[in-house]
Formats: C-alpha cells, sequence, structure tokens
C-alpha cells in the first residue's frame, strides 16, 4: 500500500458511528501490537460535522489549542493522535478530523492546509486512491481484511474486499487490484459517477 502524506478516507461527512469506526480503520491488521504503525495511520483524514467536533473537545482537556485545531491528548501510536480541525472553506465552517505525527512539529499545519487545498477545488471529483479509501471505510469489518493463507505469500497482509459475482459466487480481492468497474459497484450511487481527478 503506498500511502500519501495526507489522504481523505471518506467521502461525506461522516456522523459519530462513522467516525468512530473510522479512529481505526486498520483494527483487523495482522501483528496488532507487534510493531509501530504511524505509518498507516499518519495523514489520514476526514469530514465530521459540528457536533462530533464539539463531542470529541469535551471528552478528555485537549493537549493543546490553537487556531481553529486541538490535539487529543491521548496517543494511538507512537507520536500520532488525533488533531481535530475548524476551518473556513468557500465561506462555509466546516470540521474535519485527522491523524497527526507530533514529532513534527508542522504536521498539523501542513495537514490543514492539505484539507483546505482539497476541499476548495470548485469541481467535486475523486482520484483513485480515494475511491479505494471510501470503499474500505465504508465497507463492514466482515467483508474487508486482510490476505491471508488463500493469498500468495507476496501478497500476504494486504487489505481484501469481498466481491460478490453473484448470490453463490462470493471470494475477496485485494482492494489495490480491483478494477475501474468494481470499483465503481462498490460505491454509492452519489459518488460512482464523479469525474477523476489527479492525484497530486
Amino acid at each position: 500500500m503506498n500511502l500519501s502524506p495526507a489522504r481523505k478516507v471518506f467521502q461525506g461527512v461522516a456522523d459519530r458511528r462513522q467516525m468512530f469506526r473510522m479512529f481505526d480503520r486498520h483494527t483487523q491488521r495482522p501483528n496488532r501490537f507487534e510493531g509501530n504503525d504511524s505509518a498507516l495511520y499518519r495523514g489520514e483524514w476526514f469530514e465530521i460535522g459540528q457536533a462530533e467536533h464539539d463531542y470529541m473537545l469535551a471528552v478528555l482537556p485537549p493537549l493543546w489549542m490553537r487556531g481553529g485545531m486541538f490535539s487529543m491528548r491521548e496517543f494511538l501510536t507512537g507520536s500520532i493522535t488525533s488533531i481535530f480541525f475548524t476551518l473556513s472553506i468557500d465561506g462555509r465552517v466546516r470540521y474535519f478530523h485527522g491523524y497527526c505525527d507530533l514529532a513534527a512539529k508542522a504536521s498539523p499545519a501542513l495537514m490543514r492546509d492539505a484539507i483546505i487545498e482539497r476541499e476548495s477545488r470548485p469541481v467535486r471529483a475523486m482520484t483513485r486512491e480515494e475511491r479505494l479509501e471510501h470503499i474500505w471505510s465504508s465497507t463492514h469489518d466482515a467483508y474487508r481484511g486482510y490476505a491471508d493463507g488463500r493469498f500468495p505469500s507476496a501478497q500476504h497482509g494486504q487489505r481484501i474486499v469481498m466481491m460478490c459475482a453473484s448470490w453463490q459466487a462470493r471470494d475477496f480481492k485485494l482492494l489495490d487490484e480491483l478494477s475501474d468497474a468494481e470499483i465503481s459497484a462498490k460505491l454509492p450511487v452519489d459518488l460512482r459517477y464523479l469525474p477523476e481527478r489527479q492525484a497530486a
């Protein structure tokens, strides 16, 4: 999996249930407690509502607050923690969650700038990576996982999703190897026909 520095992992505004699911989108990963998985989370972000933002602000006193953002006191892994943003984009106040590496002092500001750049475009569009990340984020745990003994050893640990060719034909396929038609079939209708955006 090739991870970009800042990447949108869910299209639309996540409600509270979706927000909590996405806080650990990688909970099923193999060897979860055996290493530093900072690279897996670093740079992930998605939009939330004001109620979800305010709820998280009230959970614990933040580690810090400044310039329309605050940091959670608890760290997910290594120096990665949740940063919550309040941003004015095109004259509208919006709220976001992102995972930043506080070992890099500029990480929250870079994340903020990446979100503003991504969300300020006049035409809605999605990259292939954003389509795949949305599929991963919105697929129930029972229908996604990580490649195991059913796959060649070189593919072990890569993300997989269930494909249903028909009522009786169900199998898992590597997420990164989905065809354009398979990606389209797994996206909700409102996202299916958005134009393709080239990755920055």
